[in-house]
């Protein structure tokens, strides 16, 4: 399978109107000159080990075409070896391939990324969660991710919207977000960094190796996936009215000048919090509490030449 580029799609992405661009990528990739292959799993699981068994065989890259969600479950095969991570997006937010400097509304562009085949180094971070999990600390297990991990009123918004059928695409997400409200209340975090624990209330914490989440909330816009540490913004305690005056300023990333923001970063990271579910690159992770620890180096990504 040497040389072959492997193209795993998610077929439901953008409510499968996507699919229609399939062809012309693949078309794309094979005029770069070699073979390429696609994976459509039957169900994120089969996805996941039918990409596994090819990234065991060596191909010359593992391509993600769809969106964050993807990518993240194309990470959990292609971490930790020396197979490139190609991505394409396809999905709603696409914040992974944004950080990273690829196109996020050109699949072709992007498509021209893989075959011309510059990768970078970057790092890369595993998570467990619920309790007897491990420490934070370490490389030696559980689920990875590349962008954002977050929880709090945020995840409590996803969990809402998760279980909604209707209506469609993200407007579900903002009738979520004013159900929620609802019941508006911070909440009690202990927050360990590198073994410092602090305890507070607060609205929400993201640990971040990228900048974006949530297509294009900039929660941490100073995070660099090559630093070898981890951005943990911690969104402190306020009222609902304040909480929707500072909300919209995430998408220039101007929240970090606000009174109740405060960023750090750091190389392990446990957070504990009752009731609160845990997200990573927009995927539902688990139960708080969350363990986590960046493992530098770990992915090799296919991006723009510089």
């Amino acid at each position: 399978m040497s040389g072959e580029i492997v193209v795993l799609v998610n077929p439901a992405a953008r409510g499968g109107r996507t699919m229609r661009l399939l062809d012309p990528v693949v078309q794309r990739l094979r005029a770069g000159g070699r073979p390429v292959s696609v994976i459509v799993g039957t169900s994120p699981e089969d996805s996941l080990e039918r990409a596994r068994s090819i990234v065991a065989d060596g191909p010359e890259a593992l391509v993600a075409f769809g969106g964050d969600g993807l990518v993240h479950l194309a990470l959990q095969a292609v971490a930790g070896t020396d197979v490139p991570l190609g991505i394409i997006p396809a999905g709603t937010g696409n914040d992974i391939a944004g950080a990273l400097g690829i196109a996020r509304r050109d699949p072709m562009a992007a498509a021209d990324v893989v075959t011309a085949g510059h990768h970078r180094v970057i790092d890369a971070a595993r998570l467990s969660t619920g309790e007897g999990h491990g420490d934070g600390h370490g490389d030696g297990g559980g689920e990875w991710f590349a962008g954002v991990m977050a929880c709090g009123f945020d995840s409590r918004v996803n969990e809402r919207a998760n279980e909604m059928t209707r209506p469609p695409g993200m407007a579900k997400y903002v009738v979520a977000l004013v159900r929620e409200l609802r019941s508006w209340a911070p909440i009690p975090f202990r927050i360990t960094l590198d073994g410092e624990v602090a305890e507070q209330e607060a609205v929400l914490v993201a640990v971040a190796n990228t900048s974006s989440y949530g297509a294009g909330m900039r929660v941490c816009p100073d995070a660099r996936p090559d630093d070898g540490l981890l951005d943990v913004l911690t969104l402190g305690a306020m009222s609902r009215g304040e909480f929707l005056r500072t909300f919209p300023r995430v998408y220039r990333g101007s929240h970090l000048n606000h009174p109740g923001v405060t960023v750090k970063r750091a190389r392990s990271v446990t957070l504990e919090a009752p009731d609160v579910v845990a997200y990573a690159d927009g995927e539902r992770v688990g139960s708080a509490p969350v363990y986590c620890a960046v493992v530098p180096g770990a992915l090799r990504v296919l991006v723009p030449a510089e």
